[in-house]
């Protein structure tokens, strides 16, 4: 499959700290591609590159059409079909999870202008193919406060997949998720891989067996391995500093 992203020779620095040190890889069309490693690897370093919130001493980040990431800003990434979800779900709990989905429909636009005025019938019919998706259209007139943790997840989720992304960063997506919505995650993640190229950084390595096409292993900011999870957990270096530990 084509690459969608290519990491040339990244190194991200902080006070001559390298958190990602001369990184080579890349991420191919449709692709769910999982980046685990110990704590202090460089794996969300590695996601605030990609997104713009840190510039790297180095290297490049380059999309498809050429474009390198690294000389523009966050809104500009954005606008390139770059989607980044965190840890924390950041959702608005005042307004309803249709309105959290239009909000995010049109990026550009304030809740102001999202609560009094009409999005496009595309948009409209967009974000209920995307509830529908991540399970919520039943649940559209609730505030998110009467959502579970993990339904909170596949919100946001979907509010950056009503945004049509061509590449979606996923920070710990099922961190405090019990088996049945860490279960459910994947099935969504897969789903949504028929659309946009997905990036994951994960501890959980039941979750990233059942879900990963491609996995990096990252050690103290470098490549340590690369292939399917079948292949690299057999690498005795990727063992010695991170699976036999119990993936920290």
């Amino acid at each position: 499959m084509e690459k969608v992203l290519e990491i040339k020779d990244l190194t991200v620095s902080f006070d001559g700290f390298k958190a990602v040190n001369s990184l080579n890889t890349s991420v191919r069309a449709g692709d769910i591609h999982f980046f685990i490693g110990p704590n202090g690897a460089g794996k969300t370093t590695l996601l605030d590159a990609i997104c713009g919130r840190v510039r790297p001493a180095s290297g490049g980040i380059f999309l498809k059409n050429g474009s390198d990431v690294t000389r523009l800003s966050e809104h500009q990434i954005v606008e390139l079909g770059i989607g980044r979800k965190f840890q924390v779900p950041s959702v608005f709990n005042g307004i309803t999870i249709y309105e959290n989905m239009e909000l995010a429909a049109e990026k550009k636009r304030s809740i102001y202008s999202t609560l009094f005025s009409k999005l496009t019938k595309e948009q409209v019919e967009r974000i209920s193919e995307v509830l529908n998706t991540i399970g919520l259209y039943e649940k559209r007139y609730r505030t998110p406060r009467a959502l579970s943790h993990g339904e909170k997840q596949w919100l946001e989720i979907g509010m950056l997949l009503v945004q049509q992304p061509r590449i979606m960063l996923l920070d710990e997506p099922v961190a405090g998720m019990g088996r049945q919505e860490t279960d459910k995650t994947g099935r969504l993640l897969k789903e949504i891989s028929s659309q946009c190229s997905v990036v994951v950084v994960e501890h959980d390595m039941e979750f990233v067996r059942e879900c990963a096409d491609t996995v990096t292993v990252l050690h103290e900011g470098a490549l340590l391995d690369e292939g399917s999870m079948e292949d690299v957990q057999k690498n005795p270096r990727v063992i010695e500093v991170y699976l036999g530990r119990g993936g920290e």
